[in-house]
């Protein structure tokens, strides 16, 4: 069931005596192609979805924000001006926000919220950043004097998952979250902020994500392990290539130039990114002509980076990813961090039911419980409701 604005009102109006506010909301998103490229310098293909974020807020006269979590039935109350913030990590997404919008020099002040999401926790659609474009986008409406762009914005998002939840993240999801528009994906370049919209209505085709209800958890030593490794190999090529800043500036000779230097562990982290960064450009192309086999065979291809040289799949994705191929869809592949969350699918229209069913069915014998479908639409980025 989508998610609607009366749905947070009620509970707004339910924990803050019958006032009301201003509604906002944010999108969560899917990617193309391009995982693990973004905070490497690389290039990203996301896109928003309908699912996301609603929040209610209305200023309160305060230095603390009162914030109610519908989904977890969770309250909590904290000080702007406490640097420390609230422990639980839902509050701390909104208690960092506030804080990086501080930092930018936004006035903001305590308010009431309510908030709310239908994207499928731990799914890879990125359900945090949501939240945190939903509450920049507010705060930036609600209290920003000289508005703030949605570039920054994004940015803000990305310094809150840096500075209070120790995630390292790159800025692929809160830049989805913030510029998504309807019927478009876009492709960034994570190194210079350029971006481009390209519309997406693959006649004869559906996205559709495979949730395997695999917990994904991204936070701590698995993700920021395989960042370290891809800065290891940056600095040992900087040695003899000092222009080089990421693995964006990197080619093969200069991979195997240091191979014998760095552990075998990271100097296959950077083969992935390396085949990763060559992998988004050839479907940038593909996409320009319609030819969306290139575009499934290199999520195939990627499928196989991530799981072989990456090591971020898990079983249960990895058998997700060949029953796509033994039902013949024309890309499969994992979507997100990894560790679990999503497979995202491009399937032909003639193949999606017998695709779907036949997932349903396998995943379920083998593991006891049915994966979750999940149709992909575009939707637009984050905005004001009412």
């Amino acid at each position: 069931m989508k998610l609607t604005i009366d749905d947070v009102r009620s509970r707004f109006i339910k924990h803050f005596d019958g006032a009301t506010g201003s509604v906002y909301a944010s999108p969560g998103r899917i990617n193309l192609i391009g995982e693990h490229t973004d905070y490497n310098g690389g290039f990203v293909f996301p896109g928003a979805v309908q699912q996301g974020m609603i929040a209610e807020i209305k200023p309160n006269g305060t230095r603390n924000i009162r914030a109610y979590s519908i989904d977890l039935k969770d309250y909590a109350e904290f000080s702007l001006d406490d640097p420390k913030g609230p422990s639980a990590s839902h509050f701390r997404y909104l208690f960092g926000v506030a804080r990086e919008m501080m930092k930018l020099g936004v006035p903001v002040e305590g308010f009431d919220t309510a908030f709310a999401g239908d994207v499928p926790l731990g799914a890879g659609m990125s359900s945090s950043a949501a939240l945190e474009s939903c509450y920049a986008y507010a705060i930036n409406d609600l209290f920003g004097e000289n508005k703030i762009d949605k570039m920054t914005l994004a940015k803000v998002g990305q310094a809150t998952e840096h500075n209070y939840l120790g995630l390292n993240c790159g800025i692929m999801d809160q830049f989805a979250s913030v510029h998504g528009k309807a019927g478009n994906l876009m492709r960034l370049d994570c190194r210079s902020g350029e971006f481009e919209y390209f519309p997406w209505n693959p006649k004869g085709y559906k996205l559709v994500l495979i949730n395997s209800c695999v917990k994904h958890e991204l936070a701590g030593s698995p993700y920021n392990d395989r960042r370290k490794s891809c800065e290891n190999v940056v600095a040992a090529i900087a040695k003899r290539h000092p222009g080089v800043e990421t693995l964006r500036d990197c080619d093969w000779d200069m991979l195997e130039e240091v191979r014998g230097e760095v552990s075998e562990t990271d100097a296959l982290r950077a083969t992935y990114v390396l085949g990763e960064k060559d992998r988004v450009l050839a479907v940038c192309d593909a996409l320009e002509k319609g030819d969306y086999e290139t575009v499934g065979q290199k999520m195939y291809e990627t499928h196989h980076g991530l799981s072989k040289e990456y090591e971020v799949s898990c079983e249960e994705l990895d058998f997700l990813n060949d029953i796509a191929h033994d039902c013949g869809v024309t890309g499969s592949r994992i979507m997100g961090g990894g560790f679990g969350g999503c497979t995202i699918n491009l399937v032909e229209d003639n193949l999606y039911k017998n695709f779907v069913e036949t997932a349903k069915a396998k995943f379920k014998e083998k593991y006891g419980k049915e994966p979750i479908v999940i149709d992909v639409v575009i939707g637009d980025g984050a905005r004001k409701l009412c």
